[in-house]
């Protein structure tokens, strides 16, 4: 796979080339320059400042939108070729951990050498790994035995209820307070009366934990009021948050294009990028070259 420009990858079904994509902040702060101060072409109808802003906002977003479809069109073949990899070839990497786990136990059984024990068991664990006893029973078993209400269920016991949550004096006066101030009854409209149920939901949620702190921020938050909205933007504001938001969204998706290509799958990709069939066959041929090889090794150790 090539790299024509840093972070964009080009795949084998992607004919278009994406060299034009612009590349991070920089690429966007250049379109801006580019068409908000080219002074040598013809001229607008329109020609405030605003309106040549807003045509680079148009391109930069069409620029957006074709290395999006270059990273989504890399991330499926990542993910098809991973597929493939692994049906075609995880029968012989299972295959390449079993003989690897009966060499070592053969070697182990002629030595008797504690290392060459520790070996074996350490490579019949790669074969077939032990899920902890958590693991097994949810929680029903640790490694003191069945929990209490596990113990319960199975001898049907009744089960003993979970904790019980007295809150303080201190999270009841905080509770009141609040109730008495956030209740929806007080609501002048449907919008204040939505605003009060969803505060009071929460209220109830951290009385009922008798979580203190969190009643304490819950009085300041209600004292501070509700959040004003934003001023509205002028066109030039609006305009510059979208180039801002364009930028961040083209670097968010580089460091995504970086980590496709840097990934294990992804560099494969890299060493065919036009025959990934064919990179599968090398590697499922290289593969049962080494499985031949460990069987014979054991054959020899076990005659």
């Amino acid at each position: 796979m090539t790299h024509e420009a840093a972070g964009v990858p080009t795949t084998r079904n992607d004919e278009d080339r994406q060299d034009n994509v612009p590349q991070g902040n920089d690429d966007v702060q250049d379109v801006q320059q580019d068409e908000a101060g080219d002074a040598s072409g013809p001229q607008d109808a329109d020609s405030r400042p605003e309106a040549r802003l807003a045509r680079a906002v148009q391109v930069a977003e069409q620029a957006l939108i074709e290395f999006e479809i270059a990273v989504e069109t890399f991330r499926v073949e990542v993910e098809n070729f991973s597929r493939l990899h692994h049906q075609k070839l995880g029968p012989m990497y299972t295959r390449l951990d079993e003989l690897d786990a009966l060499i070592a136990e053969a070697r182990a059984a002629k030595t008797g050498d504690p290392e060459d024990e520790r070996k074996a068991r350490e490579a019949r664990a790669v074969v077939m790994p032990m899920p902890g006893v958590d693991e097994l029973f949810h929680d029903w078993m640790d490694t003191d035995g069945l929990s209490p209400e596990a113990a319960a269920m199975l001898t049907e016991q009744p089960v003993r209820p979970p904790k019980r949550v007295r809150p303080s004096e201190e999270a009841r006066r905080l509770y009141r307070e609040l109730a008495r101030k956030a209740h929806p009854d007080l609501a002048q409209d449907e919008v204040e009366r939505q605003r009060r149920d969803e505060f009071i939901a929460r209220v109830n949620a951290a009385y009922g934990r008798g979580d203190i702190e969190l009643l304490k921020e819950l009085v300041a938050e209600w004292e501070a009021g509700p959040v004003q909205p934003p001023a509205p933007l002028s066109e030039s504001e609006e305009l510059y948050a979208r180039l801002e938001w364009l930028s961040r969204r083209k670097e968010l998706l580089t460091v995504l294009a970086k980590e496709l290509e840097d990934g294990a799958i992804g560099s494969m990709l890299r060493m065919a990028p036009d025959d990934p069939d064919q990179l599968l066959e090398d590697i499922a041929e290289q593969l049962l070259g080494e499985v031949s090889r460990r069987e014979a090794e054991l054959a020899e150790m076990t005659r």
